[in-house]
């Protein structure tokens, strides 16, 4: 895709500090990083998020994923890390190419992720579940 700008970093016609590469996964440095180190695994092949991810890369994204890791955690000495990946706009996702962010974190960073924890009424569990099974 000549106008995503992960596909043209992939290609080289856009630079990038790349950390890591293997057959399906290129690994940067964020440009915009919440915390220095701050990095994007991305497949190699375009797909605009995780349902469109091809099954083939789940492995070489997976070992991408470690491996930048631990680099990450010895590096930069962390004692945690977060990993995630926004899909769609309402998430968060700004580059509409499937990729996975790893942050480090420290203590005393200030970053939060605000949650409103939810509990289910009498009997909407199961229903909830039936629904999520019915489309497996």
């Amino acid at each position: 895709m000549t106008d995503c700008v992960f596909c043209n970093i992939i290609t080289r016609k856009l630079p990038a500090e790349i950390l890591y590469e293997n057959d399906d996964a290129l690994c940067i440095l964020d440009i915009n990083p919440i915390h220095y180190g701050h990095t994007l695994v991305i497949p190699k092949r375009h797909c605009r998020d995780f349902l469109e991810l091809a099954p083939e890369s789940f492995p070489g994204m997976m070992e991408a994923m470690q491996v930048v890791s631990n680099a990450l955690v010895r590096s930069l000495d962390l004692e945690g890390y977060n990993i995630f990946t926004n899909n769609g706009a309402i998430a968060g996702q700004s580059v509409f190419h499937f990729h996975i962010h790893i942050t480090p974190r420290y203590k005393n960073d200030d970053i939060r992720f605000v949650l409103q924890l939810k509990q289910y009424p009498d009997g909407e569990i199961s229903n909830y579940a039936e629904r999520i099974r019915s489309q497996l």
